[in-house]
């Protein structure tokens, strides 16, 4: 702490050299790096000449020198007290604080020169372990996918040969599981790629609608054995063929579906694409995949595009997933020169839209593109597929509610006299969703059906159904 009459200088701790002299060139303080540096134990009364030979002359009254006093910098030679010196960039000026004092800040340029190798060398040691670990999780993924298609080649090569019901249902399993183990695998993949920035976007020719005619039968039979509709409209001004990465549109599109059918028990699934921009012979089409799930409360939507992150830590325990899937759609849709957002509302559904940039190629006559905001409201706010006949679906003893839990029921009936319990398991969550708002006797009716289901206890399922006064 250096003081001058009533004037403190909080400065002691200072990571930089601080000298205070005054007229004369008589130094009164000099703060802890200063001391340590040039090897003083006190410097008070040196005089300013001794540390700056080369800058300051000591005179009869005082000090002569050339060097500018004010706010600008300069390259000095300082002598520590062992007349060793080395270079410091400084600056000197009138302390307003306390007339008739200077102050000299100092830094040591070798110090800071060496500070920066040190800076560049771990910030090369960073970018060498990221590009390392890149690595390495992109040769663990390679190598799990190997002994992973195995196993589920030669369970499928069992599936044919095998009639034990029992055996059967727990080789599907393994294949199931299998096929998840790959889903996983190739996120990790894409987001190493994505995060080492090693991914490349690989477009070609396609037809547009073949394209979502294959993306909709992968899913159409899991939505519909789940009791949903499922809907896919193409806007007519959408190109009949475009040139953009098809494997990655796809990748995008099924990771949205998917997300959308593991979280809605009761309702629709719908997709809806369209054209709203085009420049030249590059067009901008928008997607649209809705749902009348679980939804998302508004305080949770900023969590759903970042990498590793689930909106609720019991959503993961539930329904599974790393989390992964929107961070890589978010940036496989940015590499496409678009963007991707989400509406959702707690019960209500959710509605996730994004657009790509793809090329034509012959440039099209201008149309009027479609009024995309219309849509998305219709979709999201009233109308067919919204969430006001999900919210119909869902109150208990409408019309609506009750041809779904008719349609649900016969299905776990169904489900469970072909022992399929894990199918009869999804239909039992989507009738307990249906009967969420019934009487106590109603919805413990259910929850002694469910245990049931659970148990894999046929007689007792059958029991339980006949009891229902539903």
């Amino acid at each position: 702490m250096g003081e001058c009459g009533t004037c403190v200088f909080p400065m002691e701790d200072a990571l930089e050299m601080i000298l205070m002299f005054d007229r004369t060139g008589r130094i009164s303080y000099a703060n802890a790096a200063a001391r340590s540096k040039l090897g003083y134990e006190d410097m008070e009364n040196q005089h300013i000449s001794t540390l700056f030979p080369n800058t300051f002359r000591k005179t009869e009254d005082g000090f002569e020198s050339d060097f500018s006093f004010g706010d600008a910098a300069g390259h000095l030679i300082i002598y520590r007290r062992n007349l060793t010196c080395f270079p410091v960039e400084a600056r000197m000026k009138e302390n307003a604080g306390c007339p008739g004092t200077y102050i000299c800040m100092a830094n040591d340029l070798l110090e800071r020169e060496h500070l920066g190798r040190e800076i560049s060398q771990v910030r090369e040691e960073a970018q060498q372990a990221a590009r390392m670990k890149a690595e390495f999780v992109a040769n663990v993924t390679h190598e799990l996918r190997t002994p992973v298609n195995g196993i589920l080649g030669n369970v499928r090569e069992l599936l044919d040969d095998v009639t034990d019901a029992q055996t059967v249902k727990t080789l599907q399993l393994i294949e199931r599981c299998c096929g998840d183990m790959n889903k996983l695998i190739n996120n990790i993949l894409d987001f190493s790629k994505l995060d080492a920035g090693k991914f490349v976007l690989e477009p070609r020719r396609f037809h547009f609608r073949n394209m979502l005619d294959y993306v909709k039968a992968q899913h159409f039979s899991k939505i519909t054995e789940k009791g949903l509709d499922f809907f896919m409209t193409v806007s007519p001004q959408v190109p009949e063929y475009v040139i953009g990465d098809e494997l990655r549109i796809v990748q995008i599109l099924n990771n949205l579906i998917s997300n959308a059918l593991k979280f809605t028990a009761v309702g629709e699934i719908a997709v809806q694409v369209l054209r709203t921009a085009q420049v030249e012979k590059q067009t901008e089409l928008f997607f649209i995949v809705s749902d009348t799930g679980i939804g998302i409360g508004e305080e949770d939507m900023d969590k759903l595009f970042q990498s590793f992150s689930q909106v609720d830590a019991s959503i993961s325990r539930k329904y599974g997933g790393t989390g992964l899937g929107l961070s890589i759609c978010r940036q496989l849709v940015e590499l496409m020169g678009g963007g991707i957002e989400a509406e959702s509302r707690k019960g209500r559904g959710s509605n996730f839209s994004f657009s790509i940039w793809v090329e034509t190629e012959e440039e099209e006559t201008p149309k009027a593109p479609d009024d995309v905001k219309a849509v998305f409201m219709r979709m999201f706010a009233g109308g067919e597929g919204s969430g006001e006949e999900a919210e119909d679906i869902q109150e208990y003893d409408t019309p609506k509610n009750r041809e779904n839990l008719k349609r649900h029921l016969s299905r776990l009936i169904l489900s469970v006299e072909m022992e399929n319990w894990e199918k009869a398991e999804m239909f039992m969550e989507s009738i307990r969703q249906l009967t969420e708002g019934a009487p106590s006797d109603v919805r413990r009716q259910i929850l002694r059906l469910k245990m049931a289901v659970q148990k894999e206890n046929y007689d007792k399922v059958m029991d339980e159904y006949h009891k229902l006064s539903i």
